[in-house]
């Protein structure tokens, strides 16, 4: 596990983005542990993400032209993520859409850099890729491709009782594209086994990981 995947865990659990307990999920599945993005609401936690996101599109290597944030969420994370990589010297140019098209001024759905060339589009979790399949006829759209998808915590869930592959893996295939997480409930698991002194928790996670999880990514 990399330093910056320590100090995103951590923040995580600062800012109760990520929390413990008992959590019912869309799925219906109970849940031991819950990741709330929308909890990393003060400047210096969003300056301290965005440094996290640009750590791991670095380490990733993944090429790409421009940056992209998805309404709603994917705005404010495109837009520090942009920020910390041109802090690193990878300045990129912003983008974002609009949920209804503007009618007066510019007018459209797009705002800011035009969608060219390769897309990297960032935003907190891949929970059924119903977001990241709208993105993806916005990309088609205007002609541009997308270059990969980069989130805050890979899950590595099944997206349903019938099915071998997680959200993630099946965005994946379907789009030819990689998934780049900050973290993933592996790395979670680890830092809880270095760190924590709650055995009864990491106990229920790694249960719930044996029942529910994919194979490793």
């Amino acid at each position: 596990m990399q330093q910056y995947q320590r100090d995103f865990i951590q923040l995580a659990l600062n800012h109760q983005v990520l929390c413990f307990g008992e959590f019912t999920l869309k799925s219906g599945r109970q849940s031991p542990y819950f990741f709330n993005a929308g909890r990393f609401h003060t400047g210096a936690a969003l300056a301290a993400l965005g440094q996290a996101y640009a750590e791991a599109i670095l380490a990733s290597g993944v090429e790409f032209d421009v940056i992209f944030g998805p309404a709603y969420k994917g705005i404010p994370l495109g837009a520090v993520t942009a920020v910390a990589l041109a802090q690193k010297g990878v300045d990129k140019p912003f983008c974002y859409n609009r949920k209804e098209a503007k009618d007066h001024g510019e007018g459209g759905t797009l705002v800011g850099a035009p969608l060219n060339g390769k897309v990297l589009i960032i935003d907190d979790v891949i929970t059924a890729g119903t977001a990241v399949r709208e993105v993806m006829q916005i990309i088609e759209q205007h002609g541009a491709a997308a270059a990969g998808v980069v989130i805050g915590l890979n899950r590595q869930e099944k997206a349903g009782e019938d099915c071998e592959l997680s959200a993630i893996q099946k965005v994946e295939q379907q789009y030819n594209i990689p998934v780049i997480s900050i973290v993933q409930l592996d790395n979670i698991i680890s830092y809880l086994q270095e760190e924590s002194q709650d055995s009864e928790t990491l106990t229920k996670i790694v249960e719930y990981r044996q029942r529910y999880g994919v194979s490793d990514q």
